[in-house]
């Protein structure tokens, strides 16, 4: 069942989700070559709990660490370890936070680095699939539509979506209805509504869209090796279009309203009006 929420409980996942986006900033800011990405964790759960929030990865299903960190071929789910970034990684950031019962999600992918050619490419793609997804989170429009979107994108690319891995509702819970495949036909599942709340995460392969589960049952990998990305924001459904609940992303399109944890309550209109006035 699709739990809409009400404005003011969409402002509380705002400000679980403020907590995230600064710390991917940060995140990003220190995954230099020889960090460890049990470093990165490390930093990410010290600047969570300082801002009252709980990593809500932590001790999901027995998740061990407070982050997600996935270099190069792992897509998704990478356990941060003694792994020492390289000159050219790829590295996928994951960050979950639950604050005062209310979890956002969000994701990014960086180069560590100058990135190569098809590193840069893959990346755009996807970052750009994100954006398409969300566009097409308004009221009236169908699940299909942001699955669609974000293929269609990555497709044109050259590259391909994931089709075992899926993005979800948020809220309450970390996972909560609907799955939101990264493929499919415009038009079809349910119909998107206001208050519905939305983590949409297309995860991408450079070369197939097969992949395989590592030996720690974590890690998910390219089956053929090929570099992967992951971008990610929790977004509402409201009635003046997509709220970006998750504002990690400094050049964020134009278009796209975002907001964080001082607002008071979420009013739309007063927020995509100020989107429009920066």
């Amino acid at each position: 069942m699709i739990v809409r929420k009400t404005p003011a409980e969409v402002a509380k996942i705002a400000a679980a989700g403020e907590i995230v986006a600064e710390c991917l900033r940060e995140l990003r800011r220190h995954a230099r070559a020889g960090v460890r990405t049990r470093d990165l964790d490390a930093i990410a759960e010290r600047l969570i709990r300082a801002r009252g929030g709980r990593p809500a990865f932590k001790g999901y299903h027995g998740y061990p660490a407070s982050i997600c960190a996935s270099p190069n071929s792992l897509v998704v789910h990478g356990i941060p370890d003694d792994y020492e970034l390289a000159y050219g990684d790829v590295l996928s950031i994951d960050v979950g936070v639950e604050l005062d019962g209310w979890i956002a999600d969000a994701a990014l992918t960086v180069v560590v680095g100058q990135a190569s050619p098809l590193a840069r490419r893959l990346i755009d793609a996807t970052r750009a699939a994100l954006y398409d997804g969300i566009a097409q989170a308004r009221p009236g429009n169908r699940l299909g539509d942001i699955s669609h979107a974000v293929q269609r994108r990555v497709e044109e690319a050259g590259f391909s979506v994931i089709r075992s891995l899926v993005g979800h509702g948020v809220g309450r819970a970390m996972h909560e209805d609907p799955q939101i495949p990264n493929f499919g036909s415009p038009g079809a599942g349910p119909r998107l509504e206001e208050g519905m709340v939305l983590a949409i995460e297309p995860m991408v392969n450079a070369g197939g869209h097969e992949v395989e589960l590592g030996a720690d049952n974590w890690a998910v990998y390219s089956r053929d090796g090929s570099l992967a990305a992951h971008f990610e924001h929790t977004v509402a459904v409201t009635r003046e279009g997509p709220l970006v609940l998750t504002p990690w992303d400094d050049q964020a399109p134009q278009w796209l309203a975002v907001t964080g944890r001082d607002a008071e309550a979420i009013h739309p209109a007063r927020v995509s009006a100020q989107a429009q006035r920066e």
